[in-house]
C-alpha cells in the first residue's frame, strides 16, 4: 500500500480573530436558523455544527491531516499477456486497481470530538444535459475525470471515445442534490462528483462514516459533509453506504448494481396493478378529502355565472356574456383554479352548487406513475398497446432491472426515457440506454422509466429531414357517471429540430419536441389544417381519419379504466366537477394482428390545467375565430336517462346551460353546452374552419366505434 493523498487546499486558521464568545454564539444561532433544517434532515449531529460553521467560513479542508488514500494493486498470478491487455482497455478495471481511504492519524478519530466533521470539495458539478458539452469545452475537466475514474486518456484534445467512457462511468461516482427554492428549472436535480478524496471512499453495508451534500448559502457553494458514525483507530477504513436509507434487501441489491454487478434474470418482470392500499396511501399523501354525495344544482336559464380564477389565460380571455369575473372566491359560482384543490368534502358540504375545474383523484391521470398503474386495467401487467411499457422506479426497480437484462440478453432495443412523476415540458427527462444511469436517477426526484419509442412515425421537414413529432389534444371531461368525454379535434403539433436517429441521446433538439419555452431555440409551427394533407402525402396508405380514430379509441379506453373503480382507485364522480386536460401522444410503427404495419398511438402524458397560451394568442380578440362546436367530438357519451335533479320542474325544457350544466336531451343541446364551455376556456379554431359553423350539431360519434365495454384486467 502507498499513501498518495494530498489536500487540495491548505487548512485555514482554526479560530476567528477578534470574535467574542457572544459574537460566536450569535453567529452559530444564525447559522442554525438558516441551515438547521437541512442539517437535521441529513442527520448531522448538532455537536458538529459549531466547528462546521468555522470550517465553512474559513474554507478549512483538513481531511488530509486525518485520512489518507491507499492504492491497492492486485495482479492475477496466472493471467496471460492477452488477458491483461483486454483488462487494461476496460474503463475501470475491477480487481486491478482499488483505492481505499483509511484513518492515518496516530490518535485515531473520536466521534464525540466536535471537530470530527470534514468538508469534501466537489470536482465537477453539472446537470446531465450539459455534461457532454462541459467535458468537451472546459479545459482540464476530461483529463481530471478520466484519471479519477481510471480511464486511460492520452493527448490534450478531448476524444469522442474518452468523453463517452466518462459519461458512462460517471454514474459510479455521481451524487445528487436539488435546491428547494427558485424556478422549476433551478430546482432541477444537480449531479456532482466529489474530489479525489471523496470519490475514493468505498461502500460498506455497515459504514463507518456518513456523508451528505450541503449547500452553504452565504457562499452559494455546495460541499459534501463527512462525519464518523463511531470511533476509529488508525488504519481503519473510511466507508459509506452507497444505498443509504434503503432497507429492502432486493432493492438494495439493485441500487448497488453499478458497483456490484448482479444477474436478476430469474426475477419476474411482471408488474400487476398495485393493491387498493397503494391508492389509499396516495390519497392520504396528497391530503385530498373526498366529497359527500350531492345533487346537481339547476340554475335559471338567464343566470350570470361569477367566475373566480387565478389562471391568467382565463381571466384575460373570458368574454362570454353569461360569465363575469369576481375577485371574491366566496361569491363565485365557478372556481377555475390553477393549483390543485384538496378539500372537496368541505366544498360539497358548504357550497355543493359551486362548479370546479377539477375532479377528485384526477392525479390518477395526470401523475405518470398513477397513469401507468391504472392503464394496466386495460392491458394487464405489461400495460395496453397505447402506453409505452412503464415502471415506477420507486416501487418496481427490481422488475425493471430484470426486464432490462432480459431485453439485453435477447438483443432487443434497450433505449429508455426517465421522467419525473409530476413535471411537464420535458424537465428532468433523460433518454439513455445505460442501466447504471437509470438506477442512479432514482436517487433524485421520484421517476418512472418508460420504453423509449425507437421506431416513431416521423414527419419530413424540408429544412432538416425526418423528425420526431408529438400531438396534443384537448379533452373535456363532463362527468364520470355516466362517462361523458369530449375531444377537440383541433390539435397542436410539436416537432424536433434535428433529424431523428438513435444516437446522441443527450441532444435535446433531436430527441425532444418541447421547444416553445426556450427563446434561443427554433420553434417549428404547423397548424393541424396544414399538417393533415402533408401527413397523408407522406403516408398515403394511412388516412388521417383512420389514425385519429385509433387515437380517440385510446382516449376512450384510458378514461374508461380511469373511471372504472370507485375513489381513490378511480376518478370520483362529483356532479359539480368539470375538467380540461391536454393529452400528449406520439405515433409509433407496430405490427397489426395480420402482420401489416400499423401506426400505434402512444400516450405520453395527461396534463392538468394545460398551457393554452398558443390557442389564446392565435385566436385573438375575434369571436369568429373561436371554436366551432362541430369541432368538439364526443369521444365517450354513455347512454343514460337524464337525472331528474338536472332538469327543470317545468314541462318545457329549459335552454341548455353553459359549460355542461344541464342534461343532454339531444345532440343539438349537447353542442350548445360544449360550445359555451369552449367560450369559457377560449379554444382556438382557425378562420379557415369557419365553414364548419354551418354544421353545428353534427357529431362524429367516436364513442360508438369502440365496440363493447372494455373488459378490465
Amino acid at each position: 500500500m502507498e499513501a498518495e493523498w494530498r489536500p487540495e487546499r491548505p487548512p485555514a486558521e482554526r479560530s476567528s480573530p477578534g470574535q467574542t464568545p457572544e459574537e460566536g454564539a450569535e453567529a452559530l444561532a444564525e447559522f442554525a436558523a438558516l441551515h438547521g433544517p437541512a442539517l437535521r434532515a441529513s442527520g448531522v449531529p448538532e455537536r458538529y455544527w459549531g466547528r462546521l460553521l468555522h470550517k465553512l467560513e474559513h474554507e478549512v479542508f483538513d481531511a488530509g491531516e486525518v485520512f489518507g488514500i491507499m492504492q491497492v494493486e492486485e495482479v492475477e498470478e496466472e493471467e496471460d499477456e492477452a488477458a491483461r491487455e483486454v483488462r487494461k482497455k476496460q474503463p475501470n478495471p475491477g480487481s486491478e486497481l482499488c483505492y481505499k481511504v483509511i484513518v492515518t492519524r496516530e490518535s485515531g478519530l473520536q466521534a464525540a470530538n466536535p471537530n470530527s466533521i470534514f468538508l469534501i470539495d466537489h470536482a465537477w458539478t453539472c446537470r446531465v444535459e450539459h455534461a457532454r458539452q462541459q467535458l468537451q469545452q472546459v479545459p482540464g475537466l476530461l483529463h481530471r475525470m478520466a484519471n479519477l475514474m481510471g480511464i486511460e486518456f492520452h493527448g490534450e484534445l478531448p476524444s469522442a471515445e474518452a468523453v463517452a467512457l466518462v459519461l458512462e462511468e460517471m454514474w459510479k461516482f455521481n451524487q445528487t442534490y436539488q435546491l428547494a427554492h427558485g424556478t422549476a428549472e433551478e430546482k432541477m436535480p444537480v449531479w456532482y462528483i466529489m474530489d479525489e478524496f471523496g470519490s475514493r471512499i468505498q461502500h460498506a453495508d455497515v459504514p463507518s462514516f456518513a456523508t451528505a451534500p450541503f449547500f452553504y448559502m452565504p457562499q452559494q457553494l455546495a460541499y459534501t459533509l463527512l462525519w464518523p458514525l463511531r470511533d476509529l483507530d488508525t488504519g481503519e477504513e473510511v466507508t459509506r453506504d452507497f444505498a443509504y436509507g434503503e432497507t429492502d434487501p432486493l432493492i438494495r441489491k439493485c441500487m448497488l448494481l453499478p458497483w456490484a454487478p448482479t444477474d436478476m434474470l430469474d426475477l419476474s418482470s411482471c408488474t400487476p396493478e398495485p393493491p387498493a392500499e397503494h391508492y389509499q396511501a396516495i390519497l392520504e399523501e396528497n391530503k385530498e378529502k373526498l366529497p359527500l354525495d350531492i345533487n346537481p344544482v339547476v340554475h335559471p336559464h338567464d343566470h350570470i355565472f361569477k367566475v373566480y380564477t387565478d389562471v391568467q389565460q382565463v381571466a384575460s380571455s373570458l368574454t362570454h356574456p353569461r360569465f363575469t369575473l369576481t375577485q371574491s372566491e366566496a361569491d363565485a359560482d365557478i372556481l377555475f383554479n390553477f393549483s390543485h384543490f384538496k378539500d372537496y368534502r368541505k366544498l360539497s358540504q358548504e357550497r355543493p352548487g359551486v362548479l370546479l375545474n377539477q375532479f377528485p383523484c384526477e392525479n390518477l391521470l395526470t401523475v405518470k406513475d398513477c397513469l401507468a398503474s391504472i392503464a394496466r386495467r386495460a392491458g394487464g401487467p405489461e400495460g395496453p398497446p397505447w402506453l409505452p411499457r412503464t415502471f415506477n422506479l420507486r416501487t418496481e426497480l427490481p422488475q425493471f432491472v430484470s426486464y432490462f437484462q432480459q431485453r439485453e440478453r435477447w438483443g432487443e432495443d434497450n433505449h429508455w426515457i426517465c421522467k419525473p412523476w409530476n413535471l411537464a415540458r420535458s424537465l428532468d427527462t433523460h433518454v439513455t440506454k445505460s442501466l447504471h444511469s437509470i438506477i442512479r436517477h432514482r436517487e433524485s426526484t421520484p421517476k418512472v422509466v418508460s420504453k423509449y419509442i425507437e421506431s416513431p412515425v416521423l414527419f419530413l421537414r424540408e429544412d432538416v429531414g425526418k423528425v420526431k413529432f408529438d400531438i396534443r389534444y384537448i379533452v373535456l371531461l363532463r362527468s364520470v357517471k355516466p362517462l361523458r368525454l369530449f375531444v377537440y379535434d383541433v390539435f397542436w403539433l410539436r416537432f424536433s429540430n434535428r433529424a431523428f436517429a438513435l444516437n446522441d441521446l443527450d441532444d435535446y433538439e433531436k430527441h425532444f419536441t418541447v421547444m416553445n419555452y426556450d427563446p434561443d431555440v427554433v420553434l417549428k409551427q404547423v397548424h393541424c389544417e396544414e399538417f393533415i394533407p402533408e401527413f397523408e402525402k407522406q403516408y398515403p396508405e394511412f388516412p388521417w381519419t383512420d389514425v385519429q380514430a385509433e387515437i380517440f379509441r385510446a382516449f376512450t379506453e384510458l378514461f374508461q379504466v380511469a373511471c372504472a373503480k370507485p375513489p381513490p382507485l378511480g376518478l370520483c364522480d362529483y356532479p359539480s366537477s368539470r375538467a380540461m386536460y391536454a393529452v400528449d401522444l406520439m405515433l409509433k410503427w407496430d405490427n397489426g394482428p395480420d402482420g401489416k404495419r400499423v401506426m400505434q398511438p402512444q400516450i405520453l402524458e395527461v396534463n392538468f390545467n394545460p398551457d393554452c397560451e398558443r390557442a389564446c394568442r392565435a385566436s385573438g380578440a375575434s369571436q369568429e375565430a373561436w371554436g366551432s362546436p362541430s369541432r368538439i367530438q364526443p369521444c365517450v357519451e354513455k347512454a343514460a336517462q337524464a337525472d331528474p335533479a338536472e332538469t327543470s320542474s317545468s314541462a318545457a325544457p329549459a335552454p341548455p346551460l353553459p359549460c355542461g350544466w344541464g342534461s343532454h336531451p339531444s345532440k343539438k343541446a349537447m353542442v350548445k353546452e360544449v360550445k359555451n364551455f369552449i367560450q369559457l376556456i377560449k379554444f382556438h379554431v382557425p378562420r379557415t374552419c369557419s365553414e364548419h359553423a354551418e354544421s353545428a350539431g353534427h357529431f362524429s360519434w367516436v364513442g360508438a366505434q369502440v365496440g363493447p365495454p372494455l373488459k378490465l384486467c
